[in-house]
């Protein structure tokens, strides 16, 4: 393992990373991104950006492990955009903490 960040998502969102010495983890699907976030665990990495695009249909990994000190995973936007995970996700975890969303980065019903 190169460092203890990693990034993992589609070959052409993640590979400017590795010039900045993350470890990265290019992946095609729900099962190899939960796969390389245990693989990423294994080696006591503490720091895992996941484009949204890979976290797509994987997101019970964000759940899995968002009591956990360690890793931090963050949901990034890739090459293909910004598909909202991580600012939905933001906005659960401050809501969680303060009791409520003073963010409101959600549009009202």
């Amino acid at each position: 393992m190169q460092g203890n960040i990693a990034i993992i998502g589609d070959h052409a969102s993640i590979m400017c990373f590795k010039a900045v010495g993350f470890t990265t983890v290019s992946v095609k699907n729900s099962s190899e991104t939960e796969a390389a976030v245990e693989n990423l665990l294994n080696e006591n990495c503490l720091v895992i950006f996941i484009t949204e695009h890979a976290l797509q249909n994987a997101e019970h990994v964000l759940e899995k492990y968002k009591d956990n000190r360690t890793p931090a995973i963050i949901p990034i936007p890739g090459r293909s955009g910004n598909t909202g995970i991580g600012m939905s996700n933001l906005d659960k975890y401050v809501e969680h903490a303060l009791g409520r969303n003073i963010l409101n980065t959600q549009e009202e019903s």
